[in-house]
């Protein structure tokens, strides 16, 4: 099947077989898990569960949107733009440079076309609708990071890059992408686009690959950081909590923006994702910035509501002050100009929520967030 991609081979596989992470046929998370982080009690969601199982989720009406095409027309004030585009496709203009994070265009998270997760909100703009992009990033090859068509699309945009983890350049080259167009990267390995000067390093992450039955764990999976002159920011891609977070703000930070998963959680699956809670200790680990949560809002992924990792990060966070950014859908957010955004998922199922202010992210928070403070405890 086209959509399962490729096996790397050759002088790709070989440079695999290099690196620290791999082990025997696949690669490996290196850090132990964290006392706490999976419940053994709690069994891991069956094929019925996913069928039947939870209630709210999905929402009962469309969300709501902003066409982020006008102020797009209109270079970020301090250098740094975030669009979040829905789960985890971000557009992110840094010091003149255009990424976009693992983009989903396709309607669903599967290698079927009429089977598998249905994406329930459709993206704010069509894939050409984007402005000029320096480089596509690719965390790591699961169907809700990295999509066929949306590929191929991009594909027709001549010379465009693609910065991605070890292996998955085999799925990217299989699927029409040139190879001198495709950088695979191991952690703490960096490629700096050369019109822009932008530097894109691959960290760690303790998550999994694969896309059929045959190939779990054939591909690497990372987070990515992006710096250039003035700004930094982190992508988690997907992830459990690990305290490599602590060494990454120690190597690569500190952070102006901080993009951590908050979705598609379970009590089983703590080790390999990250929910609203430990995205806060993750947060601070590495060191803090503005927070803009991602993995949400497209797909039902797991058994929970369908707002409820926005819910218990909105609640938390603001209990502990973290300087939270929850734009809707295709609204372009500058971190450093400290905007607070409101609850507007709220209104969608007719739900009025808890009454928990929204933090504020002031500038002056968003400095003193940088420190490095560590507020949680890891167990």
């Amino acid at each position: 099947m086209k959509s399962f991609g490729a096996r790397a081979a050759g002088a790709r596989r070989e440079r695999m077989q290099a690196s620290p992470r791999w082990a025997g046929e696949g690669f490996r998370n290196v850090h132990p898990v964290l006392p706490g982080l999976r419940d053994p009690s709690v069994a891991r969601p069956s094929l019925g569960d996913f069928l039947c199982g939870g209630e709210r989720r999905v929402p009962a009406g469309p969300l709501p949107v902003v066409d982020p095409r006008p102020g797009w027309q209109r270079a970020p004030s301090d250098g740094l733009r975030a669009t979040w585009l829905g789960h985890s496709a971000v557009l992110l203009e840094i010091d003149g440079a255009t990424v976009l994070t693992d983009p989903v265009w396709g309607p669903r998270a599967s290698p079927l076309r009429l089977a598998g997760p249905k994406r329930f909100q459709p993206a704010p703009v069509a894939l050409r609708q984007l402005p000029p992009l320096d480089a596509v990033l690719i965390s790591h090859d699961h169907y809700d990071h990295l999509d066929l068509p949306t590929v191929r699309e991009l594909a027709r945009r001549p010379g465009l890059p693609f910065v991605t983890s070890l292996g998955v350049g085999a799925h990217l080259e299989a699927w029409g992408i040139p190879p001198e167009r495709i950088v695979e990267l191991d952690w703490w390995e960096s490629h700096t686009l050369p019109r822009s000067g932008l530097c894109i390093t691959a960290a760690p992450s303790q998550h999994f690959s694969g896309r059929s039955l045959k190939d779990r764990n054939a591909t690497l999976w990372s987070s990515l950081v992006l710096r250039s002159p003035r700004h930094a920011v982190f992508f988690s891609g997907d992830t459990g909590l690990t305290t490599e977070y602590a060494t990454i703000r120690e190597r690569l930070g500190p952070f102006d923006l901080v993009m951590l998963e908050v979705g598609a959680f379970h009590p089983s699956w703590g080790d390999i994702h990250l929910g609203p809670e430990n995205a806060l200790k993750a947060h601070a680990l590495l060191g803090g910035g503005a927070f803009l949560p991602v993995h949400w809002g497209t797909f039902s992924l797991a058994l929970h509501a369908w707002d409820e990792p926005a819910e218990v990060l909105l609640g938390a966070a603001g209990s502990l002050g973290a300087p939270l950014l929850m734009p809707r859908l295709g609204e372009p957010v500058e971190p450093l100009r400290g905007l607070a955004l409101q609850p507007w998922w709220r209104g969608v199922d007719g739900r009025a929520g808890p009454a928990v202010a929204p933090p504020v992210a002031t500038a002056g928070d968003l400095a003193a967030d940088r420190e490095g403070r560590l507020p949680w405890p890891l167990d």
